[in-house]
């Protein structure tokens, strides 16, 4: 079997060697969403001059896609500011009069946001019944009753038990049916309709987990995820503002748009001065030979560096182009994580931190958008949720791909119409978001439309005049929405996920091996002598840290999680070298 041991072979340190020739160390970010922004930003801040971010995209913020219509902003990624107490994106927006014009509504306070606090939510039957408000509050306040019991586990330490498989969504669905079913007070037709109620609101937590089905997002670390204090907020003019506000310090020159990177090359102590063995591109490769605006490239065999130096990392572009580094932070997404680690990085990852990426969950969340000429629905409505009846006694969140629609939790009514004009939200996950996202505007108008005429009652309800949606599953650049802890996993593999390379312990390699090393220790003056290279002389520096939402493990998920990340790993290197910058409090 062929070892992925990282070899080294070199007489000297290179970062030590090239921080001598050079004076500074010159880092690679890749990403330019929330967290690697946040991360460049701090390095310049600190006195890091040599810095480049690389963004596969066209745009800067990544999972935060603010779309300017009319004289509206739709949010088709992150819309809220989760919580204000201590949430260093409540305090940009807020510092920077981002919330200015945010209205009362729009601070709803809540385990689950809406775009207004006011009003009510209408539950609707497939039958074109309205759930009585008394009936739909008894559920709730039942329903919130047992949420409240999952986070115990992880809190308290309680045991879990066999029957509910470690899942949110089987402990939940059958904690509630059985005080459904022994309530003596209900009439079966009722316990009928809050039987149905159950699937609806596990849709909904599979949308707020970004799971494909809750019965996935693991029961004993489900409660390690921590709500910051406050009101969820939206910001009028639009997400993107904030990832403007953060980019604002940062030179231009510094972010390289439309930069998918091929490959990371880390560790690379024994790699010969001109780079790694990296395949040319092709002749017929146009990226190759010139870039945007027909300027020409430097070709991979020149790089960017002398004839005699060595870099610890060399990045190689899709474009052909190889940068080499001291040091790399990757803020891409999980979904990319999963679907690429084994061509992304070079020698291949240590097999905790692959493990870690399976076991840890990603899945899709989408928005539906549609416009109308005018309301159908009443003033004080604030949702139309969907409740199918025949699903009282399913057990499963999973629709075959021609009934993917019923995956469709409902539609939020976007608030205040003054703003946003007569439109609905509707919200999706899973694998029927993908079966959505394969079929085109027209056919889902359709689908939605009827859907809407079926559970209002209403046959008259006319098409919508616009519709827009995301697409974050099949976006090759996120695969996916956020992530969450998937059964089998926990806050431990989030760590993992976050720990630098290459691992300062005995135990760095990979096939079967394991680290005590906790993220965020930083390089240790004293270490056990196996942890030594006698090839560098000294314990090897950080060359690949990792950053993003799913890094973070107690804010996984989240845009104050993204953030927050990325200052984390910018902060290593800032402990890494305290002595060159000189830094004061």
């Amino acid at each position: 079997m062929q070892s992925c041991e990282p070899s080294g072979d070199s007489a000297d340190d290179p970062l030590s060697r090239g921080l001598r020739r050079r004076g500074q160390p010159r880092v690679v970010v890749i990403g330019a969403g929330l967290a690697g922004l946040a991360a460049a930003r701090a390095l310049l801040e600190q006195g890091f001059t040599d810095v480049t971010v690389l963004e596969a995209s066209r745009h800067i913020g990544g999972r935060v896609q603010s779309v300017r219509l009319g004289h509206a902003t739709f949010e088709l990624g992150a819309t809220w500011i989760h919580g204000s107490h201590g949430n260093p994106v409540y305090h940009l927006a807020e510092a920077n009069g981002l919330l200015e014009e945010t209205t009362d509504g729009e601070r709803s306070v809540g385990r689950i946001s809406h775009y207004s606090k006011n009003g009510v939510a209408c539950y609707l039957t497939n039958r074109g019944r309205r759930i009585p408000k008394d009936v739909v509050e008894e559920f709730s306040d039942l329903y919130n009753e047992v949420y409240n019991l999952t986070q115990e586990f992880f809190r308290h330490g309680k045991p879990v038990n066999a029957e509910s498989q470690n899942s949110v969504g089987v402990f939940t669905r059958e904690k509630v049916r059985n005080r459904i079913r022994d309530d003596p007070d209900d009439t079966e037709a009722t316990k009928r309709l809050k039987l149905a109620m159950i699937q609806q609101y596990l849709k909904v937590e599979s949308c707020e987990s970004s799971s494909h089905s809750i019965d996935e997002v693991s029961l004993s670390a489900f409660g390690e995820w921590t709500e910051i204090p406050g009101a969820h907020h939206i910001i009028p003019s639009g997400f993107m503002r904030v990832v403007e506000l953060l980019a604002e310090g940062i030179p231009p020159h510094v972010i390289q748009l439309g930069k998918p990177v091929r490959c990371i090359h880390w560790d690379q102590a024994s790699a010969r001065p001109r780079g790694p063995e990296i395949e040319p591109c092709g002749e017929g490769d146009h990226n190759h030979d010139t870039g945007e605006g027909g300027q020409s490239r430097e070709s991979p065999q020149q790089g960017r560096w002398d004839e005699d130096e060595q870099w610890p990392v060399v990045v190689e572009c899709e474009d052909c182009e190889v940068i080499p580094a001291d040091h790399v932070i990757v803020t891409v997404s999980l979904g990319v994580l999963k679907r690429q680690y084994t061509s992304f990085f070079r020698p291949c990852l240590p097999t905790e931190k692959v493990a870690a990426i399976h076991r840890l969950g990603i899945g899709t969340t989408d928005k539906i958008f549609l416009e109308f000429e005018e309301p159908f629905w009443g003033p004080e409505c604030n949702s139309l949720q969907f409740v199918w009846e025949d699903e009282a006694e399913s057990c499963t969140l999973t629709y075959p791909p021609e009934l993917w629609y019923r995956k469709i939790c409902g539609f939020d009514v976007l608030y205040p119409p003054e703003r946003y004009g007569h439109v609905l939200s509707g919200w999706i996950c899973g694998e029927e978001a993908l079966v959505m996202e394969r079929c085109d505007d027209e056919a889902v108008a359709e689908i939605c439309t009827e859907m809407l005429r079926q559970f209002t009652g209403n046959p008259n309800i006319p098409k919508p005049r616009r519709i827009l949606r995301s697409a974050w599953g099949s976006n090759p650049y996120f695969r996916g929405s956020y992530s969450y802890t998937q059964v089998g996993s926990s806050g431990a593999d989030v760590e993992k996920l976050a720990k630098p390379l290459p691992y300062t312990e005995s135990s760095k390699t990979a096939h079967g091996s394991s680290t005590k090393q906790q993220p965020g220790h930083l390089l240790p003056s004293k270490c056990p002598e196996q942890s030594l290279d006698p090839s560098w002389g000294s314990i090897k520096p950080m060359q690949v840290l990792f950053s993003g939402e799913a890094t973070h493990r107690k804010y996984y998920s989240t845009t104050h999680g993204a953030l927050l990340s990325g200052q984390r790993e910018a902060a290593r290197l800032l402990e890494m070298y305290r002595d060159l910058f000189q830094q004061g409090p």
